[in-house]
């Protein structure tokens, strides 16, 4: 059997709640159905966030309620506190996850407070997760640089990261937020953060504003990772980031890797069609070379061939 890589969906969470268009609960569940059916079995189902300031992810409840639920899915959901850690259990969450910058800038525009507070506030949410038996994800955002910053010691990156680690975070995603890296900067920072942290608890989340993202998994996967964070017809963005686009599309890691030699489990054909499911209902073209070339391929075919 080949060597597995495990792609972890964020399109439903990360990707849909940067688009000016709010997608209803019903249409949000069916997009993550079809990515089940297309074989992702770890999905970002949603956030329990204030609606107020993320109206995207509203309903998130509604969403995990009309999922399928098998043994092998696992369905995460961003939680920001306590609250938002007491809403995911009562609506039966696989996974919640924490999330936090490398840079104090970006962290006091994105969740209002300084690196040391927001570990803090995860305490208690850490708590209630063991306590209840479900695993926690962390996030560490501004890995490879930060919007108001700019360059961002990988110093800060690997205390950060460590400090999620600690509290228990069985998994550690490294975000590349303003798609500001290339290979030998996620080298570097790979390197350093592998000193504290053991790589099989690593994963990797690239934007791919300046067309580095397939580049810089190709790296990560030389480096020993095998988690990589993408979005399905690269959806995303970051509001707190002007100018960053969206993160590496599915279709493209999905390509890449299996190319490679490496078992996604993902089947490509349908992968694309859910791609162009959401982006039919967001009015977008997809930001996916692969689907967009999948589609002209499919075009051009004999109907015998088809």
């Amino acid at each position: 059997m080949s060597e597995a890589v495990r792609l972890v969906e964020v399109g439903a969470r990360d990707g849909l709640q940067n688009e000016a268009r709010t997608l209803a609960p019903s249409v949000r569940a069916e997009l993550i159905g079809r990515l089940v059916e297309a074989g992702l079995r770890h999905i970002e189902a949603g956030a329990f966030v204030s609606p107020r300031w993320v109206p995207q992810m509203a309903g998130t409840d509604e969403v995990l309620a009309r999922l399928p639920k098998r043994p092998d899915l696992t369905y995460s959901v961003l939680v920001p506190n306590e609250r938002g850690m007491s809403a995911a259990l009562a609506a039966g969450a696989d996974e919640v996850a924490v999330f936090t910058a490398a840079s104090e800038t970006f962290n006091r525009r994105n969740i209002n407070c300084s690196i040391a507070e927001s570990l803090a506030r995860f305490e208690p949410v850490l708590a209630q997760a063991r306590e209840h038996g479900v695993p926690v994800r962390g996030y560490v955002s501004c890995v490879l640089g930060c919007p108001y910053d700019g360059a961002v010691p990988v110093a800060q990156v690997v205390r950060t990261a460590s400090a999620l680690a600690r509290l228990g975070c069985h998994e550690i995603s490294l975000g590349d937020t303003i798609g500001a890296g290339v290979p030998s900067a996620v080298k570097t920072l790979l390197a350093a953060c592998v000193t504290d942290i053991p790589v099989q608890r690593l994963a990797v989340h690239f934007h791919d504003t300046r067309g580095m993202a397939v580049a810089n998994c190709l790296t990560a996967l030389e480096q020993g990772v095998r988690v990589f964070d993408s979005s399905v017809s690269g959806l995303g963005g970051c509001p707190y980031s002007p100018g960053a686009t969206g993160n590496v599309a599915s279709e493209e890691l999905v390509y890449l890797f299996e190319g490679l030699g490496l078992d996604t489990g993902v089947d490509l054909d349908r992968l694309v069609a859910a791609g162009g499911f959401v982006d039919q209902h967001l009015g977008r073209v997809t930001q996916s070379r692969v689907a967009r070339a999948r589609r002209a391929d499919n075009t051009t075919k004999n109907p015998e061939e088809r």
